[in-house]
């Protein structure tokens, strides 16, 4: 049983991209210490911990990786910059031409802070508690491009310069590609100052409002970035924020965003 879970939550194409991202381990120049842990094993259960929604020290035994352990390399790969994954696993896609640049779209979700932490702020929508954003900008076709992670009460409008954030993704043919053509974004996201900073990069803003484009046209695409941040809210661990640093919130967002955009690239591999 617990094979068939471990290979459901990592099958082996998933760890054939997840291994050479892995830092190598250095043995002790004088000898002894710990034997390394299976490195497979500690990454399966921290997309356990994500697709669950459980606490670190709930991880079951079975899996053969104590909590402390697989809490620091958790938080060892985190610093490490491991959660390019996401990066990764994007490449794939965009060499399959699965990526749509046309256009980009930009929402967000508030999430309760069970522990304070940074960045945390009160939230206006849910009685002033403590909480977070969770900003997504995904391509024309609903993919999670690029990720942050924000205040409760910071203003929408910070998330615009997400879009300067778009790693640049492999093409099928051509060079890699960075910046979008069009990007679609509802009222909240007006601001002058952020709006002319990517006309100077060549990137359309469509803002819903008058003149330019209307609530319900852009209902015609908002549904895809919904329908984003609704898989992403399928792995547990997003639904609450639990971390106390920023980092580690936006790790487990970046480490959901991988693996819903590599459920795409095993439906092309199939």
């Amino acid at each position: 049983m617990v094979v068939g879970l471990s290979q459901r939550l990592v099958p082996d194409e998933l760890w054939s991209l997840v291994a050479p991202l892995l830092p190598s381990f250095t043995s002790r120049p004088q000898g002894g210490g710990t034997a390394p842990v299976d490195e497979r094993a500690v990454f399966t259960a921290v997309v356990y911990v994500l697709t669950s929604g459980c606490a670190w020290r709930h991880l079951p035994e079975t899996f053969g990786v104590s909590p402390a352990t697989a809490h620091r390399r958790f938080s060892a790969w985190t610093k490490d910059g491991l959660w390019r994954l996401h990066r990764a696993v994007l490449d794939e896609l965009g060499a399959r031409g699965e990526v749509d640049r046309t256009s980009v779209i930009v929402d967000a979700a508030s999430v309760r802070a069970k522990k304070g932490g940074s960045p945390t702020g009160r939230n206006p929508v849910d009685r002033g508690k403590k909480g977070s954003k969770l900003h997504v900008l995904s391509d024309a076709q609903g993919l999670p491009l690029a990720l942050g992670v924000s205040g409760a009460n910071a203003h929408d409008s910070q998330a615009l310069l997400l879009v300067l954030g778009i790693p640049a993704i492999r093409s099928r043919r051509g060079p890699r590609r960075r910046h979008p053509g069009r990007l679609r974004v509802g009222k909240a996201y007006h601001c002058a100052e952020r709006l002319k900073r990517l006309r100077e990069r060549g990137i359309v803003p469509r803002i819903a409002g008058p003149g330019v484009e209307s609530g319900e046209r852009l209902g015609r695409h908002r549904w895809k970035i919904e329908r984003s941040i609704s898989w992403l809210f399928g792995y547990r661990r997003l639904t609450v924020r639990y971390e106390r640093k920023g980092s580690h919130s936006l790790a487990f967002l970046g480490l959901a965003a991988a693996l819903t955009c590599y459920k795409k690239l095993a439906k092309l591999t199939t």
